[in-house]
């Protein structure tokens, strides 16, 4: 089967209702979380995406059991000392910087030596930001040169720490936190502000947790060892997944697109934020709590008017996964649009930053660089002709994602290769857009 798709058409105006699938973010916390709780968790709406897939193959190897059940997981937890392994295991992340990074925080108190591996992408990753803290709770944790393979035994006698994270890496911070919920005493965390969906969940879950929120950290302490019940939960649908469909529509002409029951916590909104400052026209409507999560309905119109701005770097931690895609907005708005402090970019699946510049100038935009600030000399009147490829971009959902996007908006006959990354994060992301009448082949 072919790992490639060819678009050659723009997509036509259309005025549609969608859903998105689960939020990845929140899918795989609730599967770890689950898998510590006491006794039956019943968890709604997973995206069963790879990452997600993987983590529960992962909890099983750990020796929790699940079950899918019509339109549910059903997973029994046995408690914060539940795991059980008779030997070694190795655990494959896949893709998943998420579970790779959150797992090692649940391994602190193992038995066994436990080996955390990952895909070739994955492995270029840096897990010293994980492990040198999880290292000071008691673990006795060995990697490859700070990447993986990564070993982990845990300690019977863990310690409570001081933490300062310092990245804006919800990843790190959340690694820190559900190793203190493991930990007798309290853990204490000073975490620059990043999205916040394991501090709501264990609010949620009645787990003793304070968070103290100043302007640029927050102050977090949790009292560990505190055994929680199992639980029920749905799972809302990601926006970051939305975001590809909100800048299709924006840069679709009279075209209008409801996207139906979305995470809109506040810090994950950073690319509405940022796009509603460049003009462009995203409401939210129906707006409601679960759980603690803000859950909403996007209202998006095409806009023709977008204008460049100085985004405030303050919001990166609340987009930086939605930079990719907003660089083609700032791409067709009218005038220069500055980003700074975008070096984290480099340290996702793939470059992004630097993939997201050359695909740029492959497209003939303006970009100029000084070390992770750039500015985008944008062009409203962009409109590609001729032929365009994308390939070796390791294999990044959200590169794919974002060429396709380009392709159907601005233009041009496209081969876009690895058409299966979408697994990784989004399978049904081409069934979707040809519900919106994208001609992708």
């Amino acid at each position: 089967m072919k790992n490639k798709v060819y678009i050659n058409n723009k997509i036509k105006s259309f005025n549609k209702k969608i859903y998105i699938s689960g939020d990845k973010s929140i899918s795989i916390r609730s599967v770890l979380l689950a898998s510590q709780a006491v006794g039956v968790s019943r968890i709604y709406n997973i995206l069963e995406s790879e990452d997600v897939i993987n983590t529960l193959k992962s909890i099983r190897k750990l020796g929790i059991n699940y079950r899918k059940i019509n339109y549910y997981y059903k997973i029994q937890g046995n408690g914060l000392n539940g795991f059980t392994t008779k030997k070694k295991v190795v655990i494959n992340a896949g893709n998943s910087g998420t579970l790779a990074r959150l797992i090692l925080g649940l391994l602190v108190n193992s038995k066994k030596e436990i080996t955390l591996i990952g895909d070739k992408s994955l492995s270029k990753r840096d897990f010293s930001r994980v492990t040198d803290p999880l290292k000071i709770f008691g673990a006795n944790i060995s990697s490859n040169k700070k990447r993986l393979p990564v070993k982990i035994i845990g300690s019977e006698f863990l310690r409570p720490i001081k933490f300062t994270e310092i990245l804006g890496s919800a990843q790190c911070k959340s690694a820190v936190m559900l190793a203190a919920l493991k930990t007798p005493g309290i853990t204490k965390i000073k975490a620059k502000k990043s999205r916040n969906h394991t501090e709501i969940f264990f609010k949620n879950l009645k787990i003793p947790i304070k968070v103290l929120s100043k302007k640029n950290y927050d102050h977090i302490e949790i009292t560990g060892e505190y055994n929680f019940k199992g639980f029920d939960y749905k799972v809302p649908g990601d926006i970051s997944s939305s975001s590809f469909f909100i800048v299709l529509t924006l840069l679709s002409p009279k075209s209008q697109l409801t996207i139906k029951n979305i995470n809109t916590n506040n810090s994950r909104i950073g690319i509405i934020k940022i796009l509603n400052k460049m003009n462009a026209n995203i409401k939210l409507k129906n707006k409601k709590i679960y759980k603690g999560e803000q859950i909403s309905d996007l209202i998006v119109k095409s806009t023709k008017k977008l204008i460049g701005i100085s985004c405030p770097s303050h919001l990166n931690s609340s987009a930086i996964d939605e930079f990719l895609i907003l660089f083609l907005i700032a791409a067709k708005a009218k005038g220069v649009s500055t980003f700074k402090d975008l070096g984290e970019l480099n340290k996702k699946e793939s470059p992004r930053l630097d993939i997201g510049i050359n695909f740029l100038r492959k497209i003939g935009i303006k970009v100029k660089r000084f070390k992770n600030n750039i500015k985008i000399y944008g062009n409203p009147e962009l409109n590609l002709k001729g032929n365009y490829g994308m390939k070796n971009f390791r294999k990044d959902h959200r590169v794919f994602m974002m060429s396709c996007i380009a392709a159907l908006t601005l233009g041009g006959s496209w081969k876009i290769h690895d058409k299966d990354s979408i697994n990784t994060s989004f399978p049904s992301f081409i069934k979707l857009i040809k519900t919106l009448g994208a001609e992708v082949f």
